[in-house]
């Protein structure tokens, strides 16, 4: 059996980034790197750049408290704006806001935004399922979410099984493993087993939320459990996933690693008869809410995709310099290839926030946003990243993949002739130029191009999956109506019907009851 030692979340308030890297030490977790357990993940080379990136959440709320925190109904105190449950459709375009500067704060994936997407969602997934069953869920998360505020703690979100078969639902898979779900229960709470995977940021977090990854049937009861468990919770095992060229940040230097101080983080969850107390516990056997608190969780995630509009900022900003190292920034398609990067990116930024500005309330209160426009926002971002990086890639030329190492550099010998032969502009450093070449391929090909290219491919679902949701979305038959009418064609049909369906098109549009 594989198994951890005893919870020991830290209750301390957690103010500055570094007050969060203190909180991540002497956890012991168990990690698995390069088939080795790691003692402590804080000072490991290769983990440490994604423990930066989501400090960096925390000094942007000291940096720009409007931004990036807000004051906690439930405290009473300053958090960071990732812990807030959402009751505007202001506060979702301020997580928009923060999330784009994030990226280009960051240049990578800062490992926040799954919690805060997940336990939003859940908040009014929770209100609802009390009113329908008579159950306590929605207190017990409302008296769970107080715990973090009081102590500004960092949230995961843990959705994505590993799915066996994908023909069969979770309960005919030959091992039900292939889905976390609750293998016995006592009178104090649950046991859990099963995996999740690509779960981004889990080891830097204080707690996950475990949800279910699918709608569910009848016969899916023991798989419909939503709970939290700490990071460090007894029978977790972490098996920490390879990355591009992410060996070079063993390498010591600051040049070849490319992005020098910032990395994302993704690892595949194990549990092993994992413990939830019941006051963690926000769904069990609920199986019908299922496939609600999946699309809203989807809803809300693939709107923050934004963030792809702050790293697309970034490696912009790195074709231009490389352009202008090389002397050429005002060639005429130079400056055509950024402004096409540049209407890429403002189209991903402005559907996200179109999808939080036509936000609305849920019966809870919290509101969710429009999910026509989330889904548009993800789709794009499945697409037009990966023409941004290979526009990026154009400009920078064939050195971002052919150019000689850091070692190379600082040879005694060797280096002299490097800096005489990849000079750019004379008043330019060599150095300067390899170094935002490393940047465009640290983005386009090596580490952070997990969290701009293939994670902006499959996160959130994969394209097929916002297809899906974009075609149920599309209202078809309400369109084909007014054409119909502007082209002089008598409408068939009950019209009390076609007006139940403008009530509800005007409803999503202008947030208004149908």
């Amino acid at each position: 059996m594989l198994t951890n030692s005893k919870p020991s979340i830290k209750y301390k308030k957690i103010t500055t980034g570094e007050d969060y890297i203190n909180s991540l030490r002497n956890r012991d977790l168990t990690i698995y790197l390069f088939g080795e357990l790691v003692k402590e993940p804080v000072d490991h080379p290769m983990i440490r750049p994604s423990i930066n990136a989501l400090a960096r959440t925390y000094d942007l709320a000291i940096e720009a408290p409007e931004l990036a925190s807000v004051i906690s109904p439930f405290t009473g105190e300053r958090i960071s704006r990732f812990l807030h449950v959402v009751t505007s459709a202001n506060d979702m375009v301020m997580q928009n806001k923060m999330q784009r500067k994030l990226g280009q704060l960051t240049g990578t994936c800062f490992q926040r935004c799954v919690g805060m997407d997940a336990f939003n969602s859940l908040y009014s997934v929770s209100y609802e399922i009390d009113e329908k069953y008579k159950t306590t869920y929605h207190q017990r998360f409302k008296e769970f979410i107080t715990l973090t505020h009081r102590y500004n703690q960092v949230i995961g979100g843990a959705m994505t099984d590993v799915k066996g078969d994908r023909s069969l639902p979770p309960h005919q898979q030959a091992d039900p493993d292939m889905f976390v779900h609750v293998t016995r229960r006592t009178d104090e709470g649950v046991y859990v087993s099963g995996a999740k995977a690509h779960q981004t940021g889990c080891i830097n977090s204080h707690w996950m939320l475990i949800m279910p990854t699918m709608r569910l049937g009848e016969g899916d009861k023991d798989f419909a459990i939503v709970g939290a468990v700490p990071v460090d919770a007894k029978g977790i095992t972490y098996i920490y996933g390879r990355q591009s060229c992410d060996m070079r940040s063993m390498e010591g230097g600051s040049i070849d690693v490319g992005n020098a101080k910032y990395g994302g983080q993704e690892a595949m969850v194990i549990f092993d008869e994992v413990f939830i107390p019941n006051k963690y516990i926000f769904m069990d056997g609920e199986y019908d809410f299922a496939s609600m608190l999946v699309e809203r969780f989807t809803a809300y995630h693939r709107r923050s995709y934004v963030c792809k509009s702050g790293l697309g900022d970034v490696l912009i900003g790195a074709a231009a310099t490389i352009a202008d190292y090389n002397g050429i920034p005002k060639v005429s398609h130079i400056k055509d290839k950024l402004v096409e990067m540049t209407h890429l990116n403002e189209t991903i930024y402005a559907t996200g926030i179109a999808s939080s500005h036509q936000g609305y309330a849920t019966k809870s209160g919290a509101y969710i946003c429009d999910g026509m426009l989330s889904n548009v926002c993800k789709h794009h971002v499945t697409k037009m990243p990966y023409e941004i990086g290979r526009l990026a890639q154009d400009l920078a030329g064939g050195l971002v993949a052919t150019m000689p190492s850091e070692q190379e550099l600082n040879h005694p010998e060797i280096g002299k002739l490097i800096r005489k032969y990849l000079q750019g502009r004379a008043e330019v450093k060599t150095e300067d130029r390899m170094r935002i070449l490393r940047l465009i391929e640290n983005m386009t090909l090596g580490r952070n191009a997990v969290g701009y290219l293939t994670e902006s491919m499959h996160g959130a679902g994969s394209p097929q999956a916002q297809r899906i949701q974009i075609g149920r979305q599309m209202q078809l038959e309400y369109k084909k109506r007014l054409a119909k009418a502007l082209a002089g064609i008598e409408v068939e049909g009950n019209k009390d019907a076609l007006v139940e369906e403008i009530g509800t098109y005007f409803a999503r549009v202008f947030k208004i009851e149908s």
